[in-house]
């Protein structure tokens, strides 16, 4: 599985790092990026899905299902 954070829509909630901190990680202003190019390992899938469900600005988008 692959994610993609888009930028201009994250609003630093920072919920996504709750569910699945090894898939996501805080910039310098508290906004979200897809760790690792995006590449979800197995272990963290479950976590991940969790943040895209809850993200209140829809801002985490899966991009492929490997």
């Amino acid at each position: 599985m692959r994610i993609q954070v888009e930028g201009a829509r994250c609003q630093a909630y920072g919920l996504c790092v709750e569910h699945a901190p090894a898939a996501f990680q805080l910039d310098d202003w508290g906004y979200a990026t897809a760790a690792d190019d995006g590449l979800v390992t197995a272990p963290d899938v479950p976590g991940v899905e969790k943040a895209i469900a809850e993200c209140p600005a829809q801002a985490i988008r899966r991009i492929d299902s490997d």
